[in-house]
């Protein structure tokens, strides 16, 4: 498999700063204003520098969720390295050979670039873009199209992209749209170029701090890591005993706290907010 090849570009790493402007005041939200992270949507990746866990999201991207879900949980992706770690870019790994050409032995998977959504899936607007409606659908930032278009679909439904923020995990894939395998990379920065031609399956809501903190590779040999940290163990919170699983509860988007957030941040940031800027807002119990 060839690996990623991106040009690095000025990326723009982002987070949510401390609100200043008195036109919001912040709520903490209440127990039922919280989701729980279903288990099999939970991946949890520990590496001697913490632990980091991704909700994975089989709305968006149902093919790459299972895909990654299996090799996880028969330990496919244990021991692997960060083979790839650019700073304010992304962190890849789940290479075999460790070298970016490598995956595993199942079949390629096509692309799944856009999806389509319904009222059901939940989608919080949060700014209007020239592409369409900027939102949040689970954990996912997404750019979408309005409501209205799902009546005049077969389906009742209407597209929807998922966007390259922080924190998103995509699948890395060679040159074919169709060759995305078992590789996969967790974003530090925001990457436009990559949206609707790479296949974003979830996102990191605990560890963010943990990828950051990769050992990096130069840009010059795009990116390949000399001395690079490893995956010790991966597996999805539902194939761990129950005991020893983290819980995940992320902040709703029908909450009146996710509507404090954005308000705040939208006002802290001013023209330069993007729907990147909205972070998951997490809690965790368990081991």
């Amino acid at each position: 498999m060839i690996k990623l090849k991106f040009a690095v570009a000025a990326v723009l790493s982002v987070s949510i700063l401390a609100a200043t402007a008195p036109a919001a005041v912040a709520q903490s939200p209440t127990a039922a204003e919280w989701r729980t992270v279903a288990p099999e949507n939970l991946l949890v990746i520990e590496t001697a520098k913490g632990r980091v866990l991704v909700e994975l999201d089989p709305r968006v991207a149902p093919l790459a969720v299972a895909r990654v879900r299996a090799l996880a949980d028969e330990g496919f992706y244990d021991g692997l390295k960060f083979h790839r770690v650019i700073t304010g870019f992304m962190a890849q790994t789940g290479d075999p050979q460790g070298t970016g050409q490598g995956g595993s032995t199942l079949s390629d998977l096509p692309g799944e670039f856009t999806f389509r959504r319904g009222r059901e899936t939940g989608f919080a607007r949060v700014a209007a873009t020239p592409q369409g409606l900027s939102g949040v659908v689970g954990s996912m930032p997404v750019v979408t199209q309005p409501d209205a278009q799902m009546m005049v679909t077969a389906d009742f439904k209407t597209g929807a992209q998922a966007l390259f923020c922080p924190g998103v995990a995509g699948m890395a894939r060679a040159a074919g749209l169709d060759s995305a395998n078992s590789q996969f990379f967790l974003m530090t920065g925001v990457k436009t170029d990559l949206d609707g031609k790479y296949t974003p399956f979830g996102r990191v809501v605990v560890g963010m701090e943990v990828v950051g903190a990769l050992n990096a590779g130069d840009q010059n040999p795009n990116g390949r890591v000399d001395n690079p940290d490893l995956m010790a163990r991966v597996r999805t919170a539902s194939a761990m005993p129950e005991s020893q699983r983290p819980v995940v509860r992320v902040m709703s988007t029908t909450s009146p706290a996710f509507a404090d957030l954005v308000a705040r941040t939208q006002a802290e940031r001013g023209a330069r907010f993007n729907i990147c800027d909205i972070q998951p807002t997490v809690e965790t119990t368990g081991s």
